[in-house]
Parts: structure tokens; sequence; C-alpha cells
């Protein structure tokens, strides 16, 4: 199958109940992009990629747009095959994974659809239906953040994620302690500093915590803090947003940096590699998320596809935004978490019925 025609579009993302607060960072609206294809047989497929705004890494919404752009031209005519696909979006622009993570969701998308297949049996097959989600806890103050941990856990979120950093470590420490006092090893813990430690406060935090059961991800922002931190630490160390490619994957696992991952699914490109980091997880028996920044529904249901097909023991969790998000793409009500669990979509594809005339007019068109 071929590409016929390509269509970017631009949509914003309310944050509900706003701001979602993280380490130097407030998030109020999210500027999503999603991308429609249509083969030469008329089939069509959507993506979308969302950065976490314009300072949490290196991509932004207007970033992704541009890179789109750039490939557009190029791009029609080109084999949908993932493999082919990507060759063809690198031989066309250098980097800008995120951007070419919306190309390869929508074309997954697109042969599921042609082939009445699910994109998770596309990446393999799938080893469950209801997947694992998990909920972000911003960062607030320690009495707020340990009442709304119980509140999920109420809920039945079988894992928990606490945002530390960009403030006094005493306070997260405070903060750790409290939700503990809440949650009491009934669900994992993980602390997330989203680079927002220093090398010092993140072995004071491990030190103060060494009795709680905690995994510590991301304390740090470059990968020679995590080498330095990895013996110092008491705790499980994950890698989140260092892990930026497949080469750095490669690396990390080869030298025993890290216990785990917290892996994003544009930032490593979309779901063709994704698959490779969920294989070069499962020989070494690393444990992992299946995650993106935000996003609406396309995101979600990538997510959950790609979760689908981690072997149980292996996944960590699907986390994704329609918790903190108004409103839905898919016309069948969209991907939601219930009682802290995912329902894989139903039907080929990712599983949604996508109507191009909420977006408006596309900000770019190319082919047809």
């Amino acid at each position: 199958m071929r590409l016929k025609e390509l269509h970017i579009y631009q949509h914003e993302l309310p944050v509900k109940d706003g701001p979602y607060t993280m380490a130097n960072q407030e998030v109020r609206a999210l500027d999503s992009t999603l991308v429609r294809l249509i083969s030469e047989d008329g089939h069509e497929g959507w993506g979308e990629t969302c950065p976490l705004g314009p300072t949490y890494a290196e991509a932004h919404g207007r970033g992704a747009r541009a890179a789109l752009e750039a490939m557009g031209d190029g791009m029609i005519g080109v084999d949908l095959a993932p493999l082919t696909l990507h060759r063809a979006m690198d031989a066309r622009l250098a980097g800008h994974s995120y951007a070419k993570a919306a190309v390869d969701i929508a074309a997954h998308d697109l042969i599921g659809k042609a082939l009445g297949l699910s994109v998770a049996q596309l990446l393999g097959g799938v080893a469950r239906t209801r997947l694992p989600s998990y909920y972000a806890l911003g960062l607030s103050s320690p009495d707020k953040t340990a009442r709304r941990a119980g509140e999920r856990l109420a809920e039945g979120y079988p894992r928990l994620q606490l945002k530390i950093g960009g403030r006094a470590v005493e306070t997260d420490i405070e903060t750790i302690r409290k939700v503990w006092e809440v949650t009491r090893g009934r669900v994992p813990l993980v602390v997330d500093a989203n680079r927002g430690l220093t090398l010092r406060d993140a072995i004071r935090l491990s030190e103060a915590c060494r009795d709680l059961p905690l995994i510590i991800e991301q304390p740090c922002p470059r990968i020679a803090d995590l080498k330095q931190l990895r013996p110092k630490l008491h705790h499980p160390l994950y890698m989140d947003e260092s892990a930026a490619d497949l080469a750095t994957v490669l690396d990390v696992v080869g030298d025993n940096l890290v216990d785990g991952f917290g892996m994003k699914l544009t930032r490593i490109g979309g779901l063709h590699p994704m698959t490779t980091l969920r294989d070069i997880c499962a020989a070494r028996a690393l444990p992992h998320t299946c995650d993106d920044s935000w996003g609406g529904d396309i995101i979600a249901a990538a997510c959950t596809h790609v979760g689908a097909t981690v072997s149980p023991h292996l996944l960590d969790g699907v986390w994704i935004a329609a918790p903190y998000i108004d409103g839905h793409y898919c016309a069948k009500g969209g991907v939601i978490v219930e009682a802290g669990h995912i329902a894989l979509p139903d039907g080929p594809g990712l599983g949604l019925m996508i109507d191009p005339e909420q977006f408006g007019t596309p900000v770019a068109s190319f082919g047809g």
C-alpha cells in the first residue's frame, strides 16, 4: 500500500482542573498535532503527537508540524510498510522522531484497517485486553497529595506515580512519607522527578526513604548523573526522558544502568521502534511502561495497543491523558480509564472512529 494523501491538523487539548504541575513546569493546555493518511486504495489511518509544552523535551507542537511539512511532498507514493516508511522519513529529515511517530501510528492504523486486524495483532499479538494503568500525582502539598493518592487508590489504580523535584527536597521527602502512610505498600509507588533533582538531593532522598520500597524515575537530567548516582541509591532506578532513542536504550541496558523504563511512544519514534524497545526489555527482563507525554484518543489507543502485546509481568502500566483532559476524538466514546484499567479498543487498526470535520481545515495537505 502506498501513500496518496497526507493531512496535518492542529488541535488544542485543555487540561482539566489545571494547571498540572511537574518539576519546573505547569501545564494548562496541550498543542496536539494529528496526521491523517489516505492510501492509494482508499484506506485511512490517524496518528498523533502531543509534546508536553515547549520546555519538557526537545519537542513542541509547531516543531512537529514544521517537521511533517518538511517531509510532506516527498512522502507521497511511499510504501506504508513500517520499516520502509521509517527509512523514507529518515531519508527526508534527520531526527524529529516525535513528529515521525504521528505518521508511524497513522500507518499502523491504516494497515490494520486494510487487513481487518487490530494494531496489537500487527505488533505481534494480544497478551491481554484489559490493561493496568497508573495515576500520576502532580506536584502539590504533602497533605493534598496524600489525600489524592487515597482517592486514586480507592478508584482501583494498581500503581501510583508521585511527581517530585523542582522544590526543597525536604518537601519531597515529607510528601513521599505521607503518601506511603496512605498506600502502605498496597500498590507500587514510583517517585518521578522528571530530571528535577540535583545529584546531591537524589542521594539524600533515597537515603531518607531507604526503608520504603520505592522506584525512583529519572531523578537527574544527564545519563552521566545517573551513572554517578546508581551505586549510591537504595532503590531501583528507572529511566524516562534520557531514553531518547533505541541506541541510548541499548547502551544503558548493556551497562546495567537501569532497572526499567518509563517509555514514551512518540519520543522513541512510534509503534515500530516501540516494539523493538519491548523486545529488548523482554530479553533482559526489564519492566517498562507504555506511555506518551499527553495527547487524545489516538495516542491513548496507540499506547494501549502496544501495551497489550507486552508480557504481563513486564508491563508496569499504560498511562493515558484521558483523566486529565476534556473531550474525546472518537465517535464511539474514546479511550478511558475505568477502575484503574484500560480496555483495548475493539475493531481493526486502532479501533477508533474519527471524523476529520471536528479538527477543522488542515494546516497543511499533500497529495490528493
